[in-house]
């Protein structure tokens, strides 16, 4: 069997390392995002997901508002750690923003109405596999990312930073740029606890 795109997604691994040293322009950043979302399956083709894609300092932005809204609720004590690690995030090139949008989502539960109860659900999905689609597709051309998840502490200050529309609901942040430093070794846990084969 031809085990390309299972090599392919073995390439895409979570660096925190991240610098600003890529060959790829961020018009050629912005088109590989582009298309990753785009080639990304939703139900009924909904196409729900949205991105706001942010490059230099509109990227460092976003882990400024993560540092002062965690400072709200986070213990003082140790936050210099917590600060060091957004600081991290902000070292990389851009960060995507990956949105889901609710209007879609409440269309579909007015048009079909007998699914009602899952469209939200198939949402999350769609937005699931959007990040997984950039995600790979950043590493294939050897840009570093990881997914963070700092909504919704900090969704409204973000919203008013870039004017996002109301009905978008933030689901995952990617930061990426140059990898900076390696990958340790993954482990799996075992087949037999995971997978149910029959016939």
């Amino acid at each position: 069997m031809n085990h390309a795109f299972i090599d392919t997604l073995k390439q895409r691994r979570t660096q925190y390392a991240l610098g600003r040293n890529l060959s790829a322009s961020p018009e050629e950043l912005t088109a590989l995002i582009q298309a990753a979302i785009k080639q990304t399956p939703s139900s009924f083709n909904s196409q729900s997901s949205r991105a706001v894609i942010l490059f230099g300092a509109e990227s460092q932005k976003v882990w400024q508002i993560a540092i002062d809204e965690v400072r709200k609720v986070a213990p003082a004590e140790g936050f210099e750690n917590t600060e060091a690690k957004l600081n991290s995030f902000a070292a990389g090139v851009g960060t995507v923003l990956f949105y889901e949008d609710q209007d879609v989502v409440r269309s579909l539960q007015e048009k079909f109405a007998l699914y009602a109860d899952n469209f939200p659900v198939w949402s999350e999905q769609a937005s699931g596999m959007a990040q997984l689609a950039v995600w790979t597709a950043l590493a294939t051309n050897d840009v570093g990312a990881s997914l963070q998840h700092y909504n919704p502490l900090i969704d409204a200050a973000v919203a008013a930073e870039w004017n996002v529309p109301a009905s978008w609901k933030l689901r995952a942040q990617m930061p990426f740029g140059s990898n900076e430093g390696g990958f340790g070794e993954k482990t799996f846990m075992d087949d037999a606890e995971r997978f149910r084969v029959a016939g």
